[in-house]
């Protein structure tokens, strides 16, 4: 009597994102051992993540180097303008770049740190004279706004703009003094009720370097490399109070720290980590943000030897870690968290996303060697971009047993004459089997905009759907996908993996 052929359901795969933590048999299905230039989209599938749609048409300011730093400063008459950062310059503009550096002011780095404040923008980067910007005036130095010379002690390496004031901190001698300026005036670090606050003796730990400063419900945070302080009271900061510390946890980059709704997240060194939890646990918590990649990140964080950029986009749900000198992007797709206390994550490997910024719109604007872009369409710079999944080991219940696998039927949505690469392998080998196919041709058509008899409608996607005669066996199967992305996004709505199961080994 012939046997039955089994079946595995992969509904929505790889919705979970990404877990490279622990054992790839013992997995959920939903998981994904490779999610690739991915996102989690609103169906809940693992789809193509948008590309970057470049803006600039004149780069010459540019040269060969890539964006640093965008910031968008806008002022309360209406007056907006795009800073950029790159090839020791300082630029404005997005179609055409243009050098806005100041005359005789030389610059050697593009680590700035630029923030906005009672109209006015600001520009720090340790050991270089602090830039100011307004309509009025232009762009122009410290030393030239305040008519005279700007004290080194000034000329520091993080700032934010709170509580009415500016706070600064990481000058070229001194990484634990904190500098506030005074109320309203972003350009006077000395007299009215400007003032500074040594931390150097409040480390939980020892001694520790500050990062980044933060503002959070009406606290001032200092990130250390392995500790956090919080003070109470920083609207009037001569009187605040330590409120509590951190141990443990520190932050590795202040481009990392960013607003999340009413939280707080930063990249520490064993991982993403929220300041409301880590306040509430005290110590290494069990659970982190990244829990499912964490080896992986440690691992980047570790190598990385360039600054670190990221972004929160409530409009596409997601946060981003960006590693500009291993062009790989962390995507944490924000939507809720998984039972671990994790968000899901995928990666976008080998992209030449550089920095990135969210203006008051909602655009999120990525530099790139290619100059200003915004994440929107399906090509990098006019270029495609590979999305690839790969399962986690499927036993089909029993990982003694061989796998005769017969047939896989995915349901791709999206894509145009495209081509589709099924894949599939045996015993976690490093070579797959591989079939091609090619996606449905033509535009669905919509309501409103053909004839019901010139065009089929349809909810306005291409829905591939395609059964796979398939080869080999082995104890445990994996199932994959690949394409290019080269102007039509597609996502993986479902795979049906059947096998004979065989005897036991």
């Amino acid at each position: 009597m012939a046997q039955a052929l089994q079946n595995i359901s992969l509904m929505s795969p790889g919705f979970r994102g990404i877990n490279t933590e622990d054992s790839p048999i013992a997995q959920d299905t939903a998981f994904a051992e490779i999610a690739d230039n991915a996102v989690i989209d609103k169906e809940g599938r693992l789809a193509s993540r948008k590309g970057n749609s470049v803006l600039t048409t004149n780069k010459t300011a540019l040269g060969t180097d890539y964006i640093h730093n965008i910031h968008e400063f806008y002022d309360s008459a209406g007056n907006e303008v795009i800073f950029s950062t790159g090839n020791n310059k300082i630029l404005t503009g997005t179609t055409t770049l243009t050098d806005a550096t100041p005359g005789s002011y030389t610059i050697t780095a593009n680590d700035w740190k630029i923030v906005t404040f009672n109209d006015k923008a600001y520009f720090f980067q340790r050991g270089f004279d602090p830039l100011v910007y307004d309509n009025s005036n232009g762009l122009r130095t410290f030393t030239v706004a305040n008519g005279g010379a700007t004290n080194a002690t000034f000329k520091a390496h993080e700032a934010i703009a709170a509580f009415g004031r500016l706070f600064i901190a990481g000058n070229a001698s001194n990484d634990t003094i904190i500098y506030w300026s005074d109320l309203l005036d972003g350009n006077a670090f000395s007299g009215g009720s400007s003032g500074n606050i040594d931390v150097a003796k409040v480390w939980p730990n020892g001694f520790d370097k500050i990062v980044a400063l933060a503002a959070h419900n009406g606290l001032l945070v200092v990130f250390g490399e392995q500790n956090i302080i919080i003070y109470s009271g920083a609207d009037s900061p001569a009187s605040m109070a330590l409120s509590d510390t951190i141990p443990g946890v520190g932050c590795v980059d202040r481009k990392t720290v960013k607003a999340v709704g009413n939280d707080l997240f930063f990249l520490s060194q064993d991982g993403l980590r929220s300041l409301g939890r880590s306040i509430q646990e005290k110590s290494l918590p069990i659970n982190d943000l990244s829990r499912n990649v964490k080896q992986d990140l440690i691992a980047t964080i570790a190598a990385k030897t360039s600054p670190l950029t990221s972004v929160y986009s409530p409009e596409n749900y997601f946060f981003l870690i960006g590693f500009p000198d291993s062009n790989l992007i962390y995507c944490f797709d924000l939507r809720g968290v998984l039972e671990n206390g994790s968000y899901r994550v995928t990666k976008w490997p080998g992209v030449n996303f550089k920095s990135f910024a969210r203006d008051r719109n909602g655009d999120v604007y990525i530099g790139s060697t290619s100059g200003i872009g915004t994440y929107t369409g399906s090509t990098d710079a006019g270029s495609g971009f590979i999305f690839r999944y790969s399962s986690p080991g499927l036993t089909f219940g029993d990982p003694s047993k061989i796998k005769f696998l017969k047939k896989i039927r995915p349901t791709i949505i999206g894509g145009s004459n495209t081509n589709l690469f099924l894949k599939w392998g045996y015993d976690f080998a490093l070579t797959s089997n591989v079939a091609t196919y090619q996606s449905s041709s033509g535009t669905p058509a919509f309501y409103g905009e053909t004839e019901y008899t010139v065009g089929e409608f349809t909810i306005g996607e291409v829905i591939n759907r395609k059964s796979i005669n398939t080869t080999g066996y082995g104890n445990v199967v994996t199932v994959g996908f690949e394409t290019e992305i080269n102007g039509n996004s597609i996502s993986i709505q479902d795979f049906n993996v059947l096998a004979l199961l065989g005897r036991t080994l």
